[in-house]
């Protein structure tokens, strides 16, 4: 049984409806699809809608932003590298969610980042990535992972998850762009995007350690053209073996109705941040949260 805690901006009828679901601690439902992801036709009364699932061995924050509400989900990024709160505050941010991967060291974007249709961050141009000997062999699929987009298509504007080089809809214009990777929904695409190599069968390169627990981060789409945030937590008092795989978070993801979702930095870069608090995915091995600073993340702002 997931333990659901609700906290839901809004008034009304609709919020006291949703309260009565969260006293009831049941496997969230499918998200109905109804409302077009283009549709320009906005109710800004509609609320973002954070909940928290307290799981066996992770507690998971998650943020849904709907399709037609007041609300955009942007990206921004920082000359070096800097905390969730401080994003918050220079954007005057309602949430805000750690996003693409970065080099600690030199401290540039591993992923492109778009903010109104201007490129802001090329991997290409990261010199301790190109010249990396042992990457070599995968370039082309780091600069061809999986981003969330951000188009204008007339007057309206949609979100949609691609490959990089994937080409842009008919009509429609890239507005923002975060990359991160693998895709995991509609499948899992850590192979095909650099993150897992193999042979033979063995495994001989996996940087995100798909296959171990640790605190997780992803963006996801519902049928409808929601946002989902998830930020994926370890537990403080059984930080080793607490968090989630990548195929614990594709099958949670599905319970919340998921269509589409791509995996962001993970580990200690895992942050979450929604209206004045800060929760850290990350646990070190005496159970206190690691607070890293990141380099992209995405912005809840008011539309």
């Amino acid at each position: 049984m997931w333990r659901l805690s609700w906290v839901v901006a809004g008034l009304g009828s609709l919020a006291i409806a949703l309260l009565i679901v969260a006293r009831n601690p049941s496997t969230p439902e499918s998200m109905p699809p109804t409302m077009s992801p283009v549709s320009s036709q906005r109710q800004p009364n509609l609320p973002l809608q954070y909940k928290t699932y307290s799981l066996a061995h992770s507690t998971v924050h998650t943020l849904l932003i709907p399709a037609q509400s007041s609300f955009a989900v942007v990206p921004a990024l920082s000359e070096s590298v800097d905390t969730l709160d401080n994003f918050a505050q220079q954007h005057g941010a309602i949430a805000v969610l750690n996003g693409g991967f970065f080099d600690p060291t030199n401290q540039k974007s591993t992923s492109y980042v778009v903010v109104q249709g201007k490129l802001v961050a090329e991997p290409k141009q990261n010199e301790r990535l190109v010249n990396n000997p042992d990457l070599s062999p995968y370039l082309n699929q780091i600069f061809n992972r999986t981003e969330l987009r951000r188009y204008q298509c007339g007057s309206a504007f949609r979100y949609d998850i691609a490959p990089h080089n994937a080409p842009l809809p008919a009509n429609c214009q890239l507005i923002d762009a975060l990359g991160g990777g693998p895709r995991l929904l509609l499948e899992l695409t850590a192979q095909p995007e650099g993150f897992v190599d193999t042979v033979n069968g063995e495994v001989i390169r996996d940087p995100l350690g798909s296959n171990q627990p640790n605190a997780r981060t992803a963006i996801a789409l519902t049928q409808r053209g929601d946002v989902v945030w998830v930020m994926v937590a370890q537990k403080s008092e059984t930080p080793a073996d607490s968090g989630m795989t990548f195929t614990e978070l594709i099958a949670f993801l599905k319970t919340l109705g998921i269509e589409q979702a791509m995996n962001l930095d993970g580990g200690s870069s895992s942050s979450f941040y929604y209206q004045g608090k800060t929760w850290y995915g990350k646990v070190d091995p005496e159970g206190y949260p690691v607070q890293r600073p990141v380099k992209s993340v995405f912005l809840v702002l008011p539309n």
